[in-house]
């Protein structure tokens, strides 16, 4: 009997479920070396002031055990180990590419110890359960196939009293900013990325799976969903990032 082939989307294109991976993958590939210095100019440096806003909620602790998922260029993690260099870091991403980039990055600054590097599925994490304080995704989580599988594997390697923290664009825009933001997203961005990192389509798909992400209330409603508890978002920068806040009880 015939089975109809589970289709989902990358950026606006549809595709098969079992294909995303790969081109998500092939995306980051070929962006690694140039992704944050991207992000800086994409982002007129905002993202510098999204970030601290990702590690003040955090509250970085002593002992703390944090895992930074798609986290591979180890932004994240060197930020929040600037704040408390006492904290044991797992960085996963499904991407070795990023790993690389982040593992280099980690020798330069001194820090050989601290930060595991894990190639790992978000969907399918190969940790322990109930194994750490706290888990952090920055403008990552649009980008796996099945999130509401890869939340409901972040609660279940958190410990009870866990905190879950996402950094995420929103695809939601005030009326007043949405006209340049979409002129900006669909016609700048692509072009620096061709200036910068040699590659346009890359970010053509980012731009376009921001507007495939779920709006932050129904985000909120998929994180409940997943077990979470006492969620709630912040809106940054005039809606253009979203901070969302949930706790694994």
């Amino acid at each position: 009997m015939d089975t109809e082939e589970a289709i989902t989307h990358f950026g606006f294109r549809q595709v098969p479920e079992e294909a995303k991976t790969g081109l998500v993958r092939g995306v980051f590939d070929r962006v690694a070396t140039r992704y944050d210095c991207m992000n800086d100019v994409m982002s007129f440096g905002l993202q510098r002031l999204w970030k601290t806003a990702l590690i003040d909620a955090l509250r970085p602790a002593p002992v703390m055990r944090l895992l930074d998922l798609a986290g591979g260029t180890g932004d994240i993690a060197f930020r929040a180990l600037r704040r408390e260099r006492r904290m044991e870091i797992t960085v996963c991403d499904i991407n070795q590419s990023m790993l690389a980039v982040g593992r280099d990055r980690a020798i330069d600054k001194n820090l050989l110890s601290g930060i595991d590097w894990l190639c790992g599925n978000a969907e399918a994490l190969p940790l322990a359960n109930r194994h750490y304080d706290a888990c952090t995704v920055a403008f990552g989580i649009r980008n796996v196939t099945h999130i509401e599988a890869a939340l409901k594997e972040v609660h279940r390697v958190l410990k009870p009293g866990g905190h879950f923290l996402v950094l995420e664009f929103s695809p939601s825009q005030p009326e007043l900013l949405k006209a340049a933001y979409d002129w900006y997203s669909f016609h700048v961005i692509p072009r620096l990325g061709a200036r910068i990192a040699g590659d346009a389509e890359p970010y053509r798909y980012l731009v376009e799976s921001i507007r495939r992400f779920p709006p932050p209330r129904r985000f909120s409603v998929m994180l409940e969903g997943a077990g979470f508890a006492n969620v709630s978002f912040r809106a940054l920068s005039g809606g253009i990032v979203c901070l969302h806040s949930a706790w694994r009880i």
